[in-house]
């Protein structure tokens, strides 16, 4: 009898060790991947179903949670439920979807916009103790709607984005995308119908364009930077200490780097830049002179071209919160051709519109780049401040001197060069065109980059528009981006 019941003991204690050891493993070692795994119904509708935090512009809810009556008691709303407000915002707040998952703020900042984050503990666990509805944090942007609103309006019809940057501070005023998209489809709780807006939006053609609406151009897509990236080499030069504004480069009709290679840079239109084949670095940059820059891109070498686009933020990501693209300057430029055509934003340079802008934003703030961001505050439901943007230094681009150099050099642009569409009445703008060519020389991709007023910036903006340009002088950046960047400019500097 004592023997049976040793055995029968020890089945039952390996029983209950046995179920110790699998619940201890369900619970504690796979329960991140269990809460994780996309099948579990229950951690989504948890997080999809909550009372998520508003997203806010200007001190207006732009993206709120609205409670009704379907498998969840709240859904996502978007510029009120009106798709033209939503649209202006999308890439920005990107959506949250119980089918498609989320992207852009939405995504970025879904700890405190869900309740999760670690610093909301506390009202985690007086919801628990009082059991109150989990409540998430409102997430206010840095947006300016009225400078978003201007930024759309002018980009109008244009496929391309638009961003603009306090250069003191990095605090981001507009940040535009076209084409864009309306969230609201994507955010209902209809599996069939969410996913096939989904993929309608994934599938929407743009003609010649790799990116479809649910890329935030602003961000998320990388262009030639075209003549904006000559900013980028005159920097270069001046850094050195052997050149100045006014010291006399090269500049020939045509620039062949390699005798070997028979490849011969034009200007644009195959004019000539000078009779003599000289002029300054000012006039090189005022009337843009790929021929200038691209010989002087070669004498300087490709360290200090890449050095220099690195100081003003190339070949590095950024969490803005959004996830940027990096744009590019290679790490081997092998051979003289290469480097002229870098040296001028072609070849193999690439650039994401909020680089071009930190470009103007750096020389704007005495070469100093400040690290750009979106989110300004975070509140909880009570309104209190759980955590509040801090400006803070990304890079020394340049020196102040050599800013100062390239101010004047830009100032030039716009009041008797490339870039004379961006005059505004008493306001003095600095600025840069760009015209992105094609392999068969034809313009298109279109850039116009700009601060302004020059003596005390309150703005750095980039324009760039894509697939616009076509092989005339009407086309040009100077003529169809940087009306753009001067609508900007006029609503942050409009009283």
């Amino acid at each position: 009898m004592n023997t049976t019941l040793r055995r029968m003991s020890t089945v039952v204690m390996a029983m209950f060790l046995a179920l110790m050891v699998s619940t201890t493993w369900i619970q504690f070692v796979q329960a991140e991947s269990l809460s994780g795994d996309t099948r579990n119904t229950r951690k989504i509708y948890a997080d999809y179903c909550n009372l998520r935090g508003p997203i806010v512009v200007g001190g207006e809810s732009i993206v709120v949670s609205t409670p009704v009556d379907d498998v969840c008691a709240y859904r996502r709303v978007y510029g009120g439920g009106d798709p033209a407000i939503a649209e202006l915002y999308a890439p920005v707040t990107g959506f949250y979807s119980i089918v498609n998952g989320s992207t852009g703020i939405e995504n970025a900042e879904n700890s405190f916009l869900s309740g999760q984050a670690d610093s909301l503990w506390l009202d985690r666990l007086q919801n628990l103790i009082t059991g109150e509805e989990v409540q998430g944090s409102s997430v206010e942007l840095t947006i300016d709607p009225a400078v978003q609103r201007a930024a759309w309006d002018a980009l109008g019809d244009r496929r391309g984005a638009v961003v603009a940057i306090e250069p003191s501070t990095g605090k981001i005023l507009a940040m535009v995308s076209k084409p864009s998209f309306d969230p609201n489809p994507l955010s209902i709780f209809s599996s069939a119908d969410a996913s096939a807006a989904y993929t309608a939006l994934l599938n929407a053609p743009v003609e010649g364009s790799p990116y479809g609406p649910l890329i935030n151009r602003a961000t998320r897509a990388t262009f030639p930077p075209g003549s904006t990236f000559k900013l980028v080499t005159a920097a270069a030069a001046l850094e050195t200490g052997r050149y100045t504004a006014d010291t006399e480069i090269d500049a020939p009709r045509t620039y062949q780097p390699m005798p070997s290679v028979d490849y011969h840079m034009p200007n644009f239109g195959n004019a000539a830049c000078s009779p003599t084949d000289r002029m300054s670095l000012l006039d090189a940059l005022r009337i843009s002179c790929n021929t200038a820059f691209g010989k002087l891109g070669v004498d300087l070498g490709e360290d200090a071209l890449r050095d220099q686009a690195e100081s003003f933020g190339f070949n590095q990501r950024l969490e803005i919160p959004l996830s940027t693209a990096e744009s590019v300057v290679q790490d081997s430029l092998p051979d003289a051709a290469i480097l002229a055509q870098s040296a001028i934003g072609q070849r193999d340079v690439v650039a994401t519109p909020l680089q071009v802008a930190m470009i103007a934003a750096a020389i704007a703030n005495d070469g100093e780049l400040m690290e750009p961001y979106l989110v300004q505050a975070v509140r909880d439901s009570d309104t209190a401040v759980i955590q509040e943007a801090t400006p803070r230094r990304l890079k020394t681009s340049v020196s102040g001197s050599t800013a100062e150099a390239l101010t004047q050099m830009m100032l030039a642009v716009v009041n008797d060069g490339s870039g004379t569409s961006a005059q505004i009445p008493g306001v003095q703008v600095a600025g840069k065109t760009g015209t992105a060519q094609n392999g068969q020389g034809e313009p298109t991709t279109l850039w116009f980059t700009a601060f302004a007023p020059a003596d005390a910036p309150q703005v750095a903006v980039a324009v760039v528009l894509e697939k616009e340009g076509q092989s005339t002088d009407e086309t040009t950046g100077g003529r169809l981006a940087s009306p753009v960047a001067r609508a900007v400019i006029e609503a942050v500097l409009a009283p």
